[in-house]
């Protein structure tokens, strides 16, 4: 197996230059002057990492699941990791030069390439091959720790760094093994954890990076209520976004691991009509629940309707889409008082659709550089959601989110707990681009019909 560089689909330095309030104004700063805003030059550094370091982790196991199933897509799910790559190194060659960001990318790409070793050793029952390349990351990890530790001028120290990226490296070994020997929960679990452990770093570096280089930044912090708001929201979107893509493949496969990939994209959902009660009553958490489960079938009956031929059947379930659309962008735009307009909502839910529809025809065809492109702008579009609804809800209640955090830099590297305190609504936006969310029957039942 060759990992194979693909066209950029999204450069992270263009990601800087993206519209972040197209769905509301950001007001920046609360009265008394503490720091509100979700589109810091602050908080674009650190959802630019944020984006960029998730997404590895989710390709990483992608291709390691496609390469040890030997699968026809390999190579275009290869591509797509190798082109986040290059993504991570702009985004330091933005900061550090380009003679450290190419160092970067070498060290980068390095492992990379240990763990497809790894992946083929395990393929082939190799398990000289096996320890070879666990030898091999475990030299990365102390060439990327030190390399992060001299960047940062030990704002990161080594040690923190190098216990925060063995973590990294468990996590993909244990989403990958899991996966191998068939044990698909853990597989999923796994891998949604090393998705959530790299956002944790992406807010870690950009704090030391933010720290380093002030004027750059102009002082601002990416560590606030608000712009922590903006990131798990990020971190909730461009992750849906990915398990969508990759559950409805396995629905078109039917491949065994089909009800735990439904799993983990539902994972994050199950809580969505508490939150939303949580928030806004219980009437509109059943209001949410109702909407919610209507797309569902909608999305379901267009999979069931592409494996049958069903050109009637496809279209029927386009219309009930664009209805939910309608009906999902109306009940936000009243629950955020105005702040997120319908008509803005409408459009960004149409394009995550045909995002997700353009990857799913894609790959049913064998048109597997259409897919990954798909999958990538689909990650990348959940951004400006994230940063528009983020401002509209800090601006609806700003006694949240009207405080700078303590200013104290990281010390524990890539580990760390995650905020147990985050505001629950973050958990209701992620309620806009669900659309496959319990379909786990409807597209086993695709799957079956086309084997």
């Amino acid at each position: 197996m060759k990992l194979k560089k693909s066209m950029l689909v999204v450069p992270m330095s263009m990601m800087l230059l993206m519209p972040t309030a197209a769905l509301a104004d950001d007001h920046g700063k609360v009265e008394s002057g503490m720091e509100m805003g979700t589109a810091t030059p602050a908080a674009e550094l650190r959802i630019t990492l944020d984006t960029a370091l998730t997404e590895h982790a989710f390709l990483a196991i992608e291709a390691m699941r496609k390469g040890v199933d030997g699968a026809e897509d390999f190579d275009q799910a290869a591509a797509a990791l190798t082109a986040n790559s290059d993504d991570i190194a702009a985004a330091v060659s933005s900061v550090y030069g380009e003679e450290n960001g190419a160092a970067f990318l070498e060290i980068w790409n390095s492992h990379i390439g240990y763990f497809v070793d790894y992946v083929t050793a395990t393929a082939e029952g190799n398990q000289e091959g096996i320890d070879q390349a666990l030898a091999e990351l475990e030299e990365y990890k102390v060439e990327q720790a030190a390399f992060f530790a001299t960047a940062t001028e030990d704002r990161l120290p080594a040690a923190a760094l190098e216990e925060g990226l063995q973590m990294h490296i468990d996590q993909l070994l244990m989403a990958f093994d899991a996966y191998a020997e068939g044990d698909f929960e853990t597989a999923y679990t796994s891998e949604r954890e090393a998705i959530h452990h790299m956002s944790m770093f992406a807010e870690q570096l950009s704090v030391a990076i933010a720290d380093q280089f002030p004027d750059q930044f102009e002082g601002t912090n990416p560590d606030t209520p608000a712009i922590d708001l903006r990131a798990q929201l990020n971190y909730v979107f461009t992750e849906h976004a990915g398990l969508a893509a990759m559950a409805m493949q396995d629905g078109a496969d039917g491949a065994e691991s089909f009800d735990q990939a439904a799993g983990a994209l539902t994972a994050n959902a199950d809580d969505l009509s508490a939150a939303v009660a949580s928030v806004y009553g219980e009437d509109a958490g059943a209001q949410f629940s109702e909407i919610w489960n209507s797309h569902i079938g909608y999305f379901v009956d267009y999979i069931v309707a592409t494996g049958e031929g069903d050109t009637e059947g496809q279209e029927a379930a386009k219309a009930e889409l664009d209805g939910y659309i309608v009906e999902q962008a109306a009940f936000l735009d009243t629950a955020t008082e105005g702040r997120t307009p319908a008509a803005d909502l409408e459009t960004g839910l149409t394009a995550h659709v045909d995002q997700l529809l353009t990857a799913f025809d894609s790959y049913v065809s064998g048109d597997y550089d259409t897919a990954y492109n798909s999958i990538r702008e689909s990650w990348a579009h959940m951004t400006m959601p994230a940063a528009g609804l983020s401002a509209a809800i800090t601006d609806q209640f700003p006694e949240q989110f009207g405080h700078e955090m303590p200013e104290e830099m990281p010390n524990t590297g890539m580990g760390g707990a995650a905020d147990e305190n985050g505001f629950p609504i973050g958990y209701l936006i992620a309620l806009l681009f669900v659309m496959l969310g319990g379909s786990a029957i409807a597209v086993r039942k695709f799957a079956s019909d086309n084997k």
